[in-house]
């Protein structure tokens, strides 16, 4: 069954490697160019018209990826992979509407704040509600309405709050991936190394799973996941897919994922989060999204109650490029931020399954 696993990361990365150079001449054929801020780094005046939308190459990889995976090993999609897979699906589209009125309605601000935010609504609650359905043999339903670190804890906070709950995560994580996507290859490079640390995850998860209690030397510690190999898979192509897009994202540049490829992204990782019962974790695993994002709230709180700003640009990335940095040491750099805390998360997640023996 773990070759599932292997077929969908082989394929996603052979899909974007092979299909994103064929997206770059149709989006510089149609002119569909990136927009750049006039008040930002000198140095990205010269990415203007690199063409964006870029998130379509890696979305359609994945999802081939992970239904293809299916196919040649003959295992049947699960409620949860389909699930995680049309939040991807889903917030891509919003982020593909606001890029296309960007570009081509030369729009500079893209979708009304309104209609943006009502299709991440849209497609969050009906996440957020499908989640609770579809349960398997033992009872168990793709997400839990008890809140999760390591796995679930504490008492039941009840549907409605859980879809509160999980609009908030996806919202947050997405605009978090969003703002991550600054600098060439930052955000994909991240999303790689958070993509395979749930590939782990969703492998240690089945192994360790409470399914088969009877046959685990610590069945005290087991998993409550209703689908953890099938999110596995889904990780997995996603890592492939974003691997691959990375070879044309990373500096110079050829193409730009856009808002279609950041929501999705975004989305798709609080989906994984939250099927597999580790939704607090993923502020740790995704610690470089959580660490632009803060920078951000921090800039525009201490501008509106001191009017002055702690930072020369947010999100932080701009900060230290407007230091001197260049671009690839800060990305690089960042990076390493971001292992480590795909480090730190793993660790945890690994001493909250051994301090149960």
């Amino acid at each position: 069954m773990m070759n599932q696993i292997l077929f969908s990361g082989v394929i996603g990365l052979f899909l974007t490697l092979v299909g994103t150079p064929l997206l770059i001449k149709l989006l510089a054929r149609k002119g569909y160019g990136q927009f750049i801020r006039d008040d930002g780094p000198r140095e990205h005046l010269s990415k203007r018209g690199t063409p964006t939308m870029g998130g379509i190459a890696f979305i359609f990889a994945t999802v081939a990826a992970y239904f293809l995976s299916k196919v040649i090993t003959g295992k049947p999609p699960s409620f949860s992979g389909l699930l995680v897979l049309g939040l991807m699906v889903g917030m891509g589209l919003v982020g593909f509407l606001d890029d296309y009125i960007k570009i081509v309605k030369r729009r500079s601000l893209g979708l009304r704040a309104k209609a943006k935010m009502a299709g991440q609504l849209i497609v969050g609650i009906s996440f957020a509600v499908l989640a609770l359905m579809f349960p398997d043999s033992r009872g168990n339903t793709p997400a839990s309405t008890k809140l999760s670190f390591i796995t679930d804890f504490g008492w039941s906070i009840g549907p409605v709050l859980f879809v509160i709950w999980a609009l908030f995560m996806i919202l947050a994580m997405s605009n978090g991936v969003n703002l991550t996507d600054g600098l060439d290859g930052l955000a994909t490079g991240a999303s790689v190394l958070v993509f395979g640390a749930y590939t782990f995850i969703g492998v240690w998860q089945y192994q360790e799973s409470c399914a088969n209690a009877q046959t685990l030397t610590n069945p005290a510690a087991c998993y409550e996941v209703r689908d953890p190999l099938d999110l596995a898979v889904v990780a997995s192509a996603l890592m492939g897919a974003c691997l691959g897009f990375l070879w044309w994202n990373t500096s110079p540049a050829k193409i730009f994922m856009g808002d279609t490829g950041s929501l999705a992204l975004g989305g798709v990782l609080t989906g994984l989060a939250i099927l597999s019962r580790t939704e607090l974790l993923v502020a740790i695993m995704g610690g470089l999204f959580v660490l632009i994002t803060m920078s951000v709230v921090i800039q525009v709180g201490s501008f509106r109650l001191t009017g002055k700003r702690v930072f020369r640009m947010a999100p932080l990335q701009h900060h230290f490029e407007l230091k001197g940095w260049s671009e690839v040491l800060v990305v690089v750099r960042f990076w390493i931020i971001q292992g480590i805390c795909v480090i730190v998360g793993l660790g945890l997640f690994y001493a909250g399954w051994a301090a149960e023996k």
